[in-house]
């Protein structure tokens, strides 16, 4: 379902794109959709799933249903409030949010004015999309990972029908996208109920101060919110940088994270869905053999994936943003600096997934402090590394300078990747199994064969941009097939079968 919505997410994108291309109007709605977005990751799937998943997994291990619908309501109740809240003082206070999170675009009063009425459309979607968050928790503890990981789709499906049927009745086509985003996060809540109501666990909002099992949460969630979001909050330092360059480079970094965003989905978050209400049971039983198991199973599969998708995708830079973006009014050179910056964005691409895989293994057992601390030290590496890296590039003029902020991007990840195994392991918590020397030895033979057959087929970039879109779709395919029948087949010839795949019981 997460390949589904990735799916649906590229076809969304690539309309934007053609529709819209690479201009201060597209900065503007990617600025106002990005905020929201964000206070997502924070209070939705982020922080408040890894503080909300393992006590409701604990109460749901050691206490009866009566107390699990309790929790159940007054979370609803609590969260639904703050939510509230936050979405009116978002939109009452757009202007003051706009220049808080693209300062660059006071400087164009236009592209300022724009953004906030963008903004005052989307930013309901956090109060949708966080219940949303808050629905899918519960299913995922109950194994029901389907209609959690479908809802996605709605919400680009809700965009690409935005573009052709409210669109074009706006003075600001762009508009009618902003009012996609909202109408998507209803949708994407409603589609929740039925699911609920067969559990029996439908939420009846409640509020009493105090309550036992909210406050736990509370306590969690609050440092989390950094741990759990450092990638996001670079991304939007990144953002803040951005404004202040040429314009487009919003765009292009949008573009470039979109197609990191593809493999992180499909096998970070996918992965790291599923295991942690699995690690938050074993920790609860003090299966402390089990818990270091499933760690262990899923950086074996994620790396097994990881590594060639990086690779494939730092080749293939071009001839992807070309086939799925370069129609319209997005044009070769904006393919051209987008490359650059996803090239730059998938040197950090295993950081990204393992910090996914890693971080479970701490909310899993409820401590959220640690991964804040090494969420800071991150965070502030990424901020000097933004200005150690754009700066001299603008002084030197560059063409490209956006490429630094993914260039940081990227090794702050490698940091905050680092620490959080180094933590695991010291405090006994995570070992690795025997055999991960073979294991990445045969990934490197088959990487190796895999590459050199995508440099053999991929011809320049010029070609790409003469090719009609049918020829570049056919002519990716053929290379992306090539290169996964190679690499799986060196895997195949170097003894791994599918069955070393699945978990042991």
């Amino acid at each position: 379902m997460t390949l589904l919505s990735r799916v649906f997410g590229l076809l969304r994108d690539i309309v934007i794109a053609t529709y819209f291309g690479a201009t201060g109007g597209t900065d503007a709605f990617l600025v106002a959709f990005k905020i929201p977005n964000f206070m997502r990751r924070l209070f939705g799937e982020g922080a408040f799933s890894q503080a909300f998943v393992p006590v409701f997994s604990e109460y749901r291990e050691k206490r009866d249903k009566a107390a699990l619908q309790d929790l159940v309501n007054h979370v609803a109740g609590s969260l639904g409030g703050f939510l509230f809240a936050l979405s009116a003082l978002g939109m009452l206070f757009a202007p003051a949010v706009v220049y808080l999170f693209a300062p660059g675009f006071a400087s164009n009063a236009d592209q300022l004015h724009l953004t906030a009425d963008l903004l005052r459309i989307t930013f309901p979607y956090i109060f949708f999309i966080a219940l949303v968050a808050f629905a899918g928790g519960i299913l995922n503890s109950f194994h029901q990972f389907a209609v959690p990981a479908f809802t996605p789709v709605l919400l680009n499906i809700s965009l690409i029908a935005s573009v052709f049927l409210l669109a074009p009745y706006f003075d600001e086509p762009l508009m009618g996208l902003a009012w996609g985003v909202a109408i998507a996060g209803l949708i994407q809540l409603l589609i929740q109920f039925p699911s609920l109501i067969k559990l029996g666990l439908m939420p009846v909002p409640k509020f009493k101060r105090g309550h036992a099992g909210v406050k736990k949460i509370i306590k969690l969630m609050i440092p989390a919110i950094i741990g759990s979001s450092v990638a996001q909050i670079n991304l939007l330092l990144d953002t803040i940088i951005a404004s202040f360059l040429i314009t487009g480079s919003v765009t292009w970094l949008y573009y470039s994270d979109r197609l990191l965003e593809f493999p992180l989905g499909v096998l970070g978050i996918a992965i790291a869905t599923v295991i942690l209400p699995a690690l938050s049971r074993q920790h609860a039983r003090e299966s402390s053999e089990q818990f270091n198991q499933t760690l262990n199973w899923a950086l074996r599969l994620v790396t097994l994936i990881t590594i060639p998708a990086c690779i494939g995708l730092f080749i293939l830079a071009t001839p992807i943003l070309s086939s799925l973006f370069e129609y319209g009014k997005f044009t070769a050179n904006d393919t051209y600096f987008a490359s650059l910056s996803l090239m730059a964005y998938m040197l950090g691409l295993p950081a990204f997934i393992f910090i996914k895989i890693l971080a479970p293994g701490y909310y899993a057992r409820q401590d959220t402090r640690t991964p804040v601390r090494i969420g800071i030290i991150a965070m502030v590496s990424n901020m000097v590394m933004n200005i150690a890296l754009v700066v001299p590039m603008v002084m030197l003029d560059y063409e490209a300078p956006h490429v630094g902020l993914a260039l940081a991007t990227s090794a702050s990840a490698y940091i905050n990747a680092l620490l959080l195994y180094r933590g695991l392991y010291r405090n006994g918590v995570f070992r690795p199994q025997a055999g991960w020397g073979a294991w990445i030895f045969r990934i490197i033979i088959a990487s190796t064969a895999m590459a050199a057959v995508i440099f053999w087929l991929n011809p320049g970039a010029i070609q790409w941009t003469l090719w009609q879109p049918v020829e570049r779709i056919a002519n990716l395919a053929l290379i992306i097939g090539a290169g996964a029948v190679v690499y799986f087949v060196l895997l195949w010839f170097q003894g791994l079968r599918p069955d070393q795949l699945k978990k042991q019981s």
